[in-house]
């Protein structure tokens, strides 16, 4: 392991410039450094561009501010969220190396999620250390924007294909990794994305993307892929921009450059307010296809084209929609009539039929718990098996898992969901301090876990294998076995 410079105050030269980062134990971090020019003045809902550069070494030692956003405190599932200061000078990203030395370690890049409206590469639980320290790994993760700032489509980008702001900025991303990460120790070649939510569905868009018929990146893990959340159409995102519009009292692209990123930030909250269906995941903003950056439904980039030859470890959690609707009182106290309603829209007229399957399969259900199960296999589980299955008839690798390790907290409502599998992949409790859907858990239990998850995570990134030795013979997903590996108080390979 060798650092640039000194062990204090390692120096990489990229192609913008130099950065100074900071070991921080066994470890070279750099924060804050930017990958593409300030999407700000006539640059804001413009595709990320080349930044300039800078003269003499940039300090990277802190991290730069997120994309603006909400702050929620008090959540009772993840506690607070956010990580404040927002700014929409806001395109840099973090890199964790072992040693800025040719050692070319093979890449992770995390793309956090958020229902493209939250999130940053500064909260600590998306710090890359532990994956950096255990697997010999670099590490990256990185901001984008967010929210109406990176979502908003109109009608001035029709036919530009230019429609996905946040996009450009995650392709923007990976180039600087292609340029520069080998300074960092890294091996361009060897690169793996990854991504929970709606970091798993930006890692399925970036797989339509290639240099010369190949893929940007070698490997994709995707948690929790909401694969039945389709990008919108233009004429969806643009009616949706209509509506965000009036909120704000905009008449239009050129008024609403004017506004200040804290209204456009408050808009959102009413808009998603405005927008909200009972019984659905509902975000206020979605991708658009928009026949440049998007060309087609995410999940269709790792079948055919490019994508097809990355491999994929794919996954989702028991009680994905417990996340939404276990601890809010409408849904706990929701009858059989609306969960009934709401089972329409994915059965018609076998509504009923279904519920009561989902209410047998499991002991004392609530309506609430129907919703949850129907749900999470409307939006997750049934998605994801139907895509594996897809890459398997076509001899593609990939390999399926269901996190299904539940939670005590907040009397064993939530079960597993969206977001419990997160600290178990990262590996880092510490970080997680905040989040109350962690509490009550048995600490011997959960850290094994943790440690099995963690490693075959960085297996998957090192040989595209998620096997080794400390846990059960994980085989790849195919048509005879339809195998998944059942992460769980005791973790074993099902049929599912």
């Amino acid at each position: 392991m060798g650092f640039a410079q000194d062990r204090t105050a390692p120096v990489v030269n990229t192609r913008s410039g130099p950065v100074r980062g900071v070991v921080e134990g066994d470890l070279a971090v750099f924060r804050g450094v930017p990958y593409a020019a300030p999407p700000i003045g006539p640059l804001r809902w413009r595709p990320a561009q080349p930044h300039q550069g800078w003269s003499g070494t940039l300090d990277a030692t802190t991290h730069a501010p997120g994309s603006p956003q909400a702050v929620r405190e008090g959540d009772p599932i993840l506690g607070g969220h956010g990580f404040p200061p927002f700014d929409e000078d806001c395109l840099t990203l973090n890199v964790w190396t072992p040693g800025t030395d040719e050692a070319r370690r093979p890449v992770l890049v995390w793309i956090h999620g958020g229902a493209f409206v939250s999130g940053s590469g500064a909260m600590p639980n998306y710090s890359g250390e532990t994956f950096a320290r255990h697997g010999d790994l670099v590490v990256v993760n990185l901001n984008y924007r967010l929210g109406p700032l990176g979502m908003l489509s109109f009608p001035s980008q029709v036919g530009s294909g230019c429609g996905n702001a946040w996009l450009t900025d995650q392709l923007a991303a990976l180039r600087w990794v292609q340029d520069n990460i080998a300074g960092f120790g890294g091996d361009p070649g060897n690169v793996t994305v990854a991504g929970q939510s709606a970091g798993a569905l930006s890692t399925a868009a970036l797989a339509g993307h290639g240099v010369d018929g190949r893929p940007l990146f070698r490997r994709a893990v995707l948690q929790s892929v909401p694969l039945a959340m389709p990008l919108a159409t233009p004429a969806e995102a643009l009616e949706r921009t209509a509506a965000y519009l009036e909120i704000v009292g905009a008449k239009d692209e050129d008024a609403l450059r004017t506004v200040p990123w804290p209204r456009l930030v408050e808009a959102t909250a009413e808009l998603l307010a405005a927008t909200t269906e009972w019984g659905h995941w509902t975000t206020p903003f979605m991708p658009v296809l928009d026949g440049g950056t998007a060309v087609r439904q995410p999940a269709l980039n790792l079948l055919d084209g490019p994508g097809a030859d990355i491999d994929v470890l794919i996954g989702w959690t028991s009680q994905e929609s417990a996340f939404a609707f276990a601890l809010g009182g409408t849904y706990r106290s929701a009858t059989r009539e609306q969960v009934l309603r709401r089972a329409r829209d994915g059965f018609g007229d076998g509504a009923a039929e279904a519920y009561a399957a989902y209410e047998s399969a499991r002991p004392d259900a609530r309506p609430v718990d129907v919703l949850i199960d129907l749900t999470t296999d409307e939006l997750f589980r049934k998605p994801t098996l139907a895509f594996a299955e897809e890459r398997a008839a076509r001899g593609r690798p990939v390999w399926a898992y269901e996190f299904a390790f539940p939670t005590p907290a907040h009397d064993g409502r939530l079960g597993a969901p969206h977001c419990l599998d997160l600290p178990f992949v990262f590996d880092n409790f510490d970080k997680w301090s905040h989040a109350p859907f962690l509490a009550g858990m048995d600490t011997g239990t959960r850290d094994g876990l943790a440690r099995t998850m963690n490693q075959a995570w960085i297996s998957f990134v090192r040989t595209g294998d998620p096997n080794h030795p400390a846990m059960p013979r994980w085989d790849r997903y195919d048509r005879p076995s339809r195998t998944t590996m059942r992460f769980d108080t005791v973790s074993s390979a099902v049929r599912t």
